[in-house]
């Protein structure tokens, strides 16, 4: 069964209401504000695009950053209220890199009480090595992560695997694939994986990144730096977000527009011959 009509969303903020997750929340009204928005946009793209299934265990990634930390919080929120019926597992993948406080997450967990899976696979070594030291550590990062978290997903019985990229990362992806990829695409909120067995959701996809780390600074999350991709300067997605951050100084709202127009496309006006049949336009068709 799939969940088709959205309930509304009521806050309340007693002690016996909430999480444990929002115990030590600011009670200000910038934060509640920011919190009900950050939630209401994030139970808006799950129900718009049909995310629940029945049955559905999601393995819900936590890198130890402010995005994800934003998408575990707003999904314990939904499902507190009855407003997510889904089991949630929290996974960390430990990549050996240096440093690493492996304590931090294991602690968090406990204390709120979600249920978690702390795995450690030393992908750090394997992309040093592998690839050079000016080069970008990110694609192969990324597929070795996304591979154990897959294997990860199969072994806890879950149906999807969900990811805490935000409204940001989509636009500044749409435009890597622009310039270096020549292709019109980005990340969906929600796909099916190559094997086609499980789901890859990213409910956040309608929240930008300030609010995730206006969010996670109030929250007061225990954040982890990235020592390995997120550390390497001149990055192409560096360079695009920088872009995309004079473009909104310069125009603000731009950003919206453009992520609006990513829900707005019309083949008949591309050069795409796969999604438009161009040859049989007949001028005399009415």
């Amino acid at each position: 069964m799939i969940l088709s009509q959205k309930r509304k969303l009521i806050m309340i903020d007693t002690k016996e209401e909430i999480h444990p997750i929002f115990y030590n929340c600011p009670d200000s009204l910038e934060f509640r504000k920011l919190r009900k928005r950050i939630v209401r946009k994030t139970k808006d793209i799950i129900y718009d695009f049909k995310m629940i299934e029945k049955g559905a265990k999601w393995l819900v990634c936590l890198s130890g950053g402010k995005d994800s930390f934003t998408l575990l919080a707003s999904l314990i929120e939904l499902k507190w209220r009855g407003l997510l019926p889904v089991e949630i597992l929290a996974c960390n993948l430990d990549q050996g890199q240096p440093n690493f406080p492996k304590t931090v997450l294991p602690k968090f967990l406990k204390k709120i009480g979600v249920p978690n899976r702390i795995e450690y696979q030393n992908t750090y070594s394997i992309v040093k090595d592998k690839i050079q030291i000016n080069k970008t550590y990110c694609s192969l990062c990324s597929r070795l992560r996304r591979a154990h978290l897959y294997r990860i997903a199969r072994e806890e019985k879950c149906t999807a695997v969900v990811l805490g990229h935000h409204q940001d990362d989509i636009l500044e992806t749409f435009f890597l694939n622009l310039f270096h990829g020549g292709k019109l695409s980005s990340m969906p909120p929600k796909l099916i994986n190559d094997e086609g067995d499980l789901l890859v959701l990213r409910p956040l996809a309608n929240i930008s990144e300030k609010d995730c780390e206006r969010f996670s600074n109030h929250m007061k999350f225990p954040i982890i730096p990235c020592d390995l991709c997120g550390s390497q300067d001149g990055l192409e997605r560096k360079k695009i977000k920088k872009m995309l951050e004079q473009w909104e100084l310069d125009f603000p709202g731009r950003k919206k527009i453009m992520y609006k127009a990513l829900s707005n496309s019309r083949p008949s006006h591309l050069l795409d011959r796969s999604l438009f049949n161009f040859a049989n336009l007949d001028r005399n068709r009415l």
